[in-house]
């Protein structure tokens, strides 16, 4: 069966991110294709993970090969959001071998990405103690261009996303209290201006910070690098007044921590900027 791209992302959106990557790779064509394959030779080529992963990219890594081909044939074997096991084939490739040469390393380089994302993700995502409602959720430190792409990625691994960008929520850091004045004086500010459909969110970096932000109606603090002592008194101040959000550094280590000690949200910038990308090969085979 062919692969459907479904309605992840708007076609517009897809084929923009695609074709800026194509570009980079083909400005020059592919000479050494275009001088060993003959234009009717025809393969096809089999998507294999070399390590476990959690599977991510399957509509992108299908439309760089529809990009260059559109009579190419891409199959879906494991879908997106799903566990695979070294040595399992994910997708398949049928057609021109010149195409599927041209488009190789560009949709690779997708899959690989977006598969990292989303199985460091499900690692933070398993150590998750069962039972605690924390969630882990991604940042704003994404892949400049990339971003619809890397919280695709995170949601396939379980996670969850946080403000998609600058319009989209309230979040009072510490560069905004220093030029606001204060914190009481950012809350109140934000409360006059923001739309009423956002809650307001303040970065706090002491518990005297959370106690001011607290007072002032703060609904979501950010505790930020707390240690865990200073941590379990935060909570309780919070329980029942505010959402409690963590983040500075948290690594798979901490996960149970924080969950056992009641934050609702772990936000992990690493989930973007520091996955690694996942290992997967594509084997091409002639076809007689």
């Amino acid at each position: 069966m062919q692969y459907r791209l479904g309605i992840l992302f708007p076609d517009f959106l897809l084929n923009e991110l695609v074709d800026r990557a194509l570009a980079e790779d083909l400005a020059g064509g592919d000479v050494t294709s275009a001088a060993v394959v003959a234009e009717t030779e025809r393969a096809i080529a089999k998507a294999v993970a070399h390590s476990a992963l959690t599977v991510c990219g399957g509509a992108v890594f299908a439309r760089a090969f529809y990009r260059i081909d559109p009579g190419l044939r891409v199959e879906e074997r494991i879908a997106d959001g799903e566990r695979a096991s070294a040595g399992d084939v994910l997708w398949l490739v049928e057609g021109s071998a010149r195409s599927i040469l041209m488009a190789e390393r560009t949709s690779l380089n997708f899959a690989q990405r977006l598969s990292g994302v989303a199985t460091l993700t499900r690692q933070f995502v398993d150590a998750i103690p069962p039972g605690c409602r924390l969630r882990i959720t991604d940042t704003r430190k994404t892949t400049p261009g990339l971003r619809v792409l890397e919280r695709y990625a995170v949601r396939c691994g379980g996670g969850h996303n946080h403000r998609d960008a600058l319009g989209s929520a309230v979040l009072i850091k510490d560069n905004h209290i220093v030029a606001a004045g204060g914190i009481r004086a950012a809350i109140e500010r934000a409360r006059r201006h923001a739309p009423h459909t956002s809650r307001i969110e303040v970065e706090v970096e002491s518990l005297s910070e959370l106690d001011e932000a607290l007072a002032a109606g703060a609904e979501i603090v950010l505790l930020d690098n707390f240690d865990s002592v200073a941590l379990k008194a935060a909570v309780a101040k919070a329980q029942g007044h505010a959402i409690v959000e963590v983040s500075g550094g948290i690594g798979l280590a901490r996960v149970r921590e924080l969950g056992e000690l009641g934050v609702d949200v772990a936000s992990v910038g690493a989930l973007t900027h520091s996955a690694p990308a996942a290992d997967i090969g594509l084997d091409i085979e002639r076809i007689e």
